[in-house]
């Protein structure tokens, strides 16, 4: 009881004005990376569709749907989803001695981890709808992978 009002007073004089400002400048880089996280996925999709409709290969096709799995565990292919997030290390060193906010380097890999996240459920669920073996008109695939595509990427 004694403590609470000073909390209370010192959150709604000192934090509390902050709060909408900091979170603007927070969601800047995070959702810069996230934006980063589904333009490499429909990169991606877009060269397996580029390389089928060259090759028209079923088989190639599906090697290319099985790397496409593996996409959230290539750090060379997430790494420009990562760097975007990075700038929060900037913006949270100001929050740090302003805020006494510690460990910003668990804030940034968190957030990494969920763009890693988010990848595997991309992909997982583009596997889920897209199965190249279920595709007998090898016409129509590209068509497929593209509608799969945007199904996910909504």
């Amino acid at each position: 009881a004694t403590v609470s009002e000073p909390a209370q007073k010192c959150c709604t004089e000192h934090i509390q004005p902050f709060l909408a400002s900091i979170l603007e400048e927070l969601m800047g880089p995070v959702s810069s990376g996230f934006t980063e996280v589904r333009s490499l996925f429909d990169k991606e999709v877009n060269e397996i569709i580029q390389d089928f409709q060259k090759t028209n290969d079923i088989t190639k096709l599906k090697e290319n749907v099985d790397q496409l799995m593996n996409l959230p565990f290539n750090s060379v292919k997430m790494e420009p989803c990562y760097l975007k997030v990075n700038l929060l290390q900037e913006l949270l060193q100001d929050l740090k001695s302003r805020f006494k906010i510690y460990h910003i380097d668990f804030v940034i890999q968190r957030t990494q981890n969920f763009m890693q996240e988010l990848m595997e459920n991309a992909v997982y669920t583009f596997e889920q709808l897209f199965s190249p073996s279920h595709q007998a008109d090898s016409a129509k695939v590209a068509t497929s992978i593209e509608k799969v595509k945007l199904r996910v990427l909504k």
